[in-house]
């Protein structure tokens, strides 16, 4: 099995923290549309007879398509690859571009799993990052949405200067009394070239805490796991059943074909690409062109990046695989280096499954890279 990820690179105005590929011109939307289904005409053999399992709308902000061109990039997809009988189509979307009407008609579409970027139901916040909706329409839109689609995931982000532990729990509790069965939470984080970073570096904006983040963290997973959430990913959390398919073949190390500009793709082997500009990428597919770089893994890539993921996860990282997968030293390697974090109750290993443990969770990414091997 397999999933395809289309990137669209289209936004009404920048996040401050943002620093996806995104242009908030939309003037290019339809030629982007009849580009991204000509890349994928290019690109129909490199999964082979790989089954697609899932298609995922990813951006910058998917929901500036109209339902039209959604359709037409999914009636795409049939065309060229195969597909399963019952695929998991996420499109995601911001708040204020899902009416009544438009969630209505989205879901006479094929797309039957919504993820919804609010990040806070407080107008304070969104006004300092910048969203292009305001906490009305993220409540709102949430009450209908819940009409039309079982399959939805809410972004909130945590840390943000200025709220405190009441204010981050009732963001939280807003999605649980709405019944939502996937959240998803990421730390606010300052990226280089972003507004935000200017914001702070100008004394404008408050730079996030990394105690106050850590401190959110964990009332974000006591409260999720109490109302039978699963903490399957470091920032995921799903009611059983309701686990992102996409984003877990991910961690799983299954293959993808990334389509659009900036996408990424992974075969197992290689990982490559796509241009982050919209105009090169343009050319290039109008010219039957693939504009993207190739990076051949090594072995130690591989390694690597199956720790990042592995910890990551509540599946964690297999031993035997690392045994079986890779040569002797990395097994070794591993076992030596992690048995600092297994002293100091950061990671666990239990039927021969190393993970991180509730105290090591936050830590995990820094954790993975200590485990790194650089060549």
């Amino acid at each position: 099995m397999s999933g395809i990820y289309i990137h669209i690179p289209f936004c009404k105005q920048a996040c401050h923290y943002c620093d996806f590929h995104f242009s908030t011109s939309l003037s290019k939307k339809e030629a982007m549309v009849e580009a991204l289904i000509r890349e994928m005409e290019l690109r129909k053999k490199e999964l082979g007879e790989e089954v697609v399992e899932t298609i995922y709308f990813g951006g910058g902000t998917p929901s500036v398509l109209s339902n039209a061109e959604i359709q037409k990039l999914i009636d795409a997809v049939y065309q060229h690859y195969t597909v399963s009988e019952d695929p998991e189509i996420t499109l995601e979307a911001n708040p204020d571009d899902l009416s009544g009407n438009r969630l209505l008609e989205l879901s006479q579409t094929p797309v039957n799993r919504l993820s919804i970027g609010v990040q806070s139901f407080f107008e304070e916040d969104l006004l300092m990052m910048n969203r292009a909706h305001n906490a009305t329409e993220a409540l709102k839109c949430l009450q209908e949405a819940i009409t039309y689609f079982d399959n939805i995931s809410v972004d909130l982000i945590y840390g943000i200067p200025g709220m405190d532990n009441t204010k981050w729990q009732q963001n939280v509790q807003t999605a649980l009394d709405l019944g939502i069965p996937h959240i998803s939470s990421y730390a606010l984080t300052v990226e280089p070239k972003t507004a935000l970073k200017k914001l702070i570096q100008t004394g404008k904006v408050a730079a996030p805490n990394d105690e106050v983040a850590q401190e959110h963290f964990m009332l974000l997973v006591d409260l999720l796991e109490s109302n039978g959430f699963i903490h399957y990913e470091l920032s995921n959390f799903g009611k059983e059943g309701y686990f992102s398919k996409n984003n877990s073949a991910y961690w799983l190390g299954k293959k993808y074909l990334g389509i659009g500009p900036s996408a990424h793709s992974y075969d197992g082997i290689s990982r490559s690409w796509n241009k982050a500009n919209n105009a090169l990428y343009l050319k290039a597919i109008a010219e039957d062109q693939l504009p993207n770089e190739i990076e051949i893994l090594t072995e130690t890539d591989r390694y690597n990046e199956y720790i990042m993921t592995g910890l990551r996860t509540v599946w964690g990282v297999s031993l035997d695989r690392i045994g079986k997968e890779f040569s002797t030293q990395y097994l070794h390697y591993l076992l030596q280096e992690s048995e600092r974090f297994v002293k100091d109750g950061l990671l666990s290993v239990e039927n021969n499954i190393l993970r991180t443990t509730r105290k090591g969770k936050f830590l995990a990414d820094g954790i993975a890279s200590d485990l790194f091997i650089v060549e």
